[in-house]
């Protein structure tokens, strides 16, 4: 099987979209704005998924409030501590910061809707070397 997709209620799903396509560098390759007003937003490989809505029928999670271990979005970053000045600057949170014994780097952040977001800069790729 191949991942398509996850997903993730938000309070403001137009824009959290738009701030992740212009400060991520995602693109929006679907968008349906009856009921839930939900947003594919793909990566630059065009291969992932990410979907952003709000759904009435849930109760949107309190993801300021819930440890980053509990859901994140890894991203790859070149450069963790530019990428984390950017994003800071853009409305994101800083939260934690990981410098591993392998000599990655890792910065956990959090969106402004309190989703968390982990630059890595990983010493060896996962993809890469798998």
């Amino acid at each position: 099987m191949k991942i398509e997709h996850v997903a993730w209620d938000v309070e403001a799903p137009r824009e959290a979209a738009a701030w992740y396509c212009e400060h991520l560098g995602l693109r929006v390759v679907r968008h349906v704005p009856e009921n839930a007003e939900m947003h594919f937003l793909a990566d630059d490989s065009g291969t992932v998924c990410i979907e952003i809505y709000r759904n009435s029928k849930v109760e949107t999670p309190d993801y300021r409030n819930r440890h980053p271990l509990l859901l994140h979005l890894a991203l790859v970053s070149e450069d963790p501590d530019a990428d984390r000045a950017r994003l800071e600057a853009a409305g994101a949170t800083f939260f934690e910061e990981d410098r591993l014994p392998d000599g990655s780097h890792l910065v956990m952040m959090r969106d402004p809707w309190g989703v968390s977001l982990q630059l890595c800069k990983r010493a060896k790729p996962f993809l890469q070397a798998w």
